[in-house]
């Protein structure tokens, strides 16, 4: 079961597709974060969704809000989807331990190996605030997110 609004978000620490290491504690105090997990680059429905909020990152700065992206694949393979999509914000690496930070947000599709798709907007103090979790075929609403910083 993924976490629940009004919880502390699980802390974590991965690579991104630069090999940065990015903590989510590292934003406490500083912004707001909406962190996205995804099954898989290079998928049309992961792609839309990710693409989508490229387009709109303008709509997340304006809020004092940081994206976080993560997948379970590995850090070359989100280099490479980054470079080719354009985007520029953090895509982070849940490959090993294989799903542990997907699997703290209860989120791992253990079946398949990979992360549904679950959002999770986190407030400046590292509680959540507002979650959705999708099925695998089922792509979110950008605009959901940004109502929901809107209340922060």
């Amino acid at each position: 079961m993924a976490i629940q609004v009004g919880e502390k978000a699980p802390d974590f620490e991965l690579k991104d597709n630069h090999g940065r290491t990015v903590r989510l504690s590292d934003f406490r105090g500083e912004k707001n974060v909406v962190v996205i997990f995804y099954p898989f680059a290079f998928t049309g429905v992961c792609t839309g969704e990710l693409c989508e909020v490229r387009d709109n990152l303008l709509r997340f700065a304006d809020r004092d809000t940081q994206v976080l992206a993560v997948s379970n694949d590995s850090i070359h393979t989100l280099r490479v989807f980054a470079e080719q999509e354009g985007l520029e914000y953090p895509l982070l690496s849940d490959f090993w331990p294989h799903g542990e930070v997907s699997r703290a947000y209860g989120v791992l599709d253990e079946d398949k190996g990979c992360a549904v798709r679950g959002t999770f907007v986190i407030d400046k103090e590292g509680v959540v605030r507002w979650s959705v979790v999708n099925a695998l075929p089922d792509a979110r609403d950008l605009g959901e997110y940004v109502a929901a910083l809107d209340t922060l």
